[in-house]
């Protein structure tokens, strides 16, 4: 599914081609995504300009200006994606929302499974519940191996769900948390709590380490994941253990793990990540 880096990827792909740009039409394919799209959705936006887009966590918010301004927060689901066109391409099958802007772009929304969404917040994005309860960006100085540290004392949770809790830290899922660990050397499946301060500190690096080269590299794509311009990410080119059970670990030759954790798939090297 699109993780923080596919998000940001998407962001950094269509915010210089729609930011600024005003909204002349919005055409509702389907509206029975898994929260359905607001009735007053067209209402709200045609006519409104788009201001400067940004991300919190897998949240892509587009704020609106105009006589009733607000924000579209957007989420892609297990398998959405925003991809820029223009009129005349014709939409294709779960093609399922356009926002067709005043210079003959479209911003179209299209996701087979129909687990994302786009909802409309009229108030301060931070009154939002989805918001709200967030812990903070894995980029920004507010995460660090103190946090980690901190949070996990007393824990008997594996490390690795301890690090998808979107309460310690957003936007680290499965595939990144798997990368992170293997470069930091800890072993998923080893108590939160009993990961001393040193090694966390390396963990925080390592996340950081992953995401900036996930987004340097477009992201990840599994299945059919693509950014904002239509271009796949190149980032499972790099991957060194997610979805690799079986192989040998490209640092010792070591056979790479699966074991499941959160009920999530989890691959690790039994020799480098103790």
């Amino acid at each position: 599914m699109p993780e923080l880096p596919e998000v940001e990827t998407t962001r950094r792909g269509i915010a210089p081609h729609v930011e600024g740009r005003v909204i002349t039409e919005v055409i509702v394919r389907q509206a029975r995504l898994r929260v359905p799209v607001p009735a007053d959705l067209v209402e709200r936006l045609v006519g409104a300009r788009i201001g400067t887009l940004a991300r919190r966590a897998k949240y892509l918010l587009v704020p609106l200006e105009g006589e009733a301004p607000g924000t579209l927060l957007w989420h892609l689901g297990m398998s959405g994606s925003l991809r820029l066109t223009r009129l005349g391409e014709l939409p294709k099958k779960h093609d399922h929302l356009d926002l067709v802007l005043g210079d003959g772009a479209i911003l179209r929304y299209h996701d087979p499974r129909r687990f994302g969404f786009v909802d409309w917040l009229a108030g301060s994005t931070q009154q939002d519940a989805r918001l709200a309860r967030l812990g903070p960006e894995p980029l920004s100085p507010a995460f660090d191996g103190e946090r980690l540290h901190r949070l996990s004392r007393g824990r008997r949770l594996a490390v690795k769900p301890f690090l998808m809790d979107n309460a310690v830290v957003v936007g680290v899922g499965n595939i990144y948390a798997a990368e992170a660990l293997f470069l930091a050397g800890i072993d998923p499946r080893r108590a939160a709590g009993r990961i001393s301060r040193g090694r966390y500190d390396r963990l925080a690096r390592a996340v950081r380490e992953v995401l900036v080269a996930a987004i340097t590299q477009g992201g990840t794509t599994l299945r059919d994941f693509v950014g904002g311009t239509g271009e796949p990410g190149y980032f499972k080119q790099r991957l060194n253990v997610y979805g690799r059970d079986g192989e040998p670990c490209r640092r010792c030759g070591a056979e790479l793990r699966l074991v499941t954790l959160g009920q999530r798939a989890s691959v690790f090297c039994g020799h480098c990540q103790t």
